[in-house]
């Protein structure tokens, strides 16, 4: 005739049920962290797309102001150099005058254009933040309903989990702490089962072979082992 199991027994592996259906639960809410992360990762790649494209608008600004000052300066010394040309009546004075003349032509042209160039990439450049707010923009648009999605799937599962674990410390408190401190350390320091059966005369978890002295204990008293090999906790079934 089978026996029952001892009652502290069954009530280690109703705990042990429980904590196999918190940690799957704990599973699917820890999933949800690299979803949400993947999400955020999207959106800071084009933030920092855009923070970089930005300041590349600003540092072709200074440089436009910086260079339109160049210009001005450099305008109002070809005026006073051309100015200074119609008085001079000396050859060699003119030849000198022409001279300066001449350069303060060439800079100018050459700053004229680097300013036409510099409105090209100044141009360019705006034109790549308008487009990267439009993207951003659509990346927000489309990351509402997944994040939401998220979001509610955390709160549920948030919910589900303080129920559990309330329910888990109500069959924790039916375990004696004899047995109960014992299999928290186990199953702090390692997956799976924490309570195992025995499988004939061995572990169920590693196929030790237990002596028939504390075989014939364990069955005739429900009294629990510790593997001496793998660890676990082992009781006899019903047999």
């Amino acid at each position: 005739m089978a026996s029952a199991l001892h009652a502290d027994v069954e009530a280690l592996l109703g705990l042990q049920k429980e904590d196999a259906a918190l940690h799957e639960l704990e599973q699917a809410r820890a999933s949800l962290g690299p979803k949400r992360e993947g999400l955020d990762k999207a959106r800071a790649q084009l933030a920092d797309r855009l923070e970089r494209a930005r300041g590349a608008v600003l540092a072709e600004e200074k440089k436009q102001r910086e260079l339109q000052d160049r210009i001005r300066e450099h305008k109002a010394i070809h005026e006073k150099n051309v100015a200074q040309l119609d008085v001079v009546k000396r050859l060699r004075e003119a030849t000198a005058a022409m001279a300066q003349v001449e350069r303060a032509r060439r800079v100018l042209a050459e700053e004229e254009a680097e300013l036409i160039a510099l409105g090209r990439r100044l141009a360019e450049a705006r034109t790549s933040v308008a487009t990267l707010e439009q993207e951003t923009a659509a990346l927000e648009a489309a990351q509402v309903e997944p994040r939401a999605a998220l979001e509610s799937e955390a709160a549920r599962l948030d919910a589900e989990l303080a129920t559990m674990r309330a329910q888990r410390e109500q069959v924790a408190s039916h375990v004696p702490k004899g047995l109960l401190n014992p299999y928290n350390r186990i199953r702090t320091k390692r997956p799976g089962r924490a309570v195992v059966a025995l499988n004939g005369a061995s572990c169920g978890s590693c196929d030790t072979a237990v002596p028939l002295q504390r075989r014939s204990q364990m069955v005739a008293t429900g009294k629990v082992e510790v593997c001496e090999v793998c660890g676990v906790l082992l009781y006899a079934g019903e047999g």
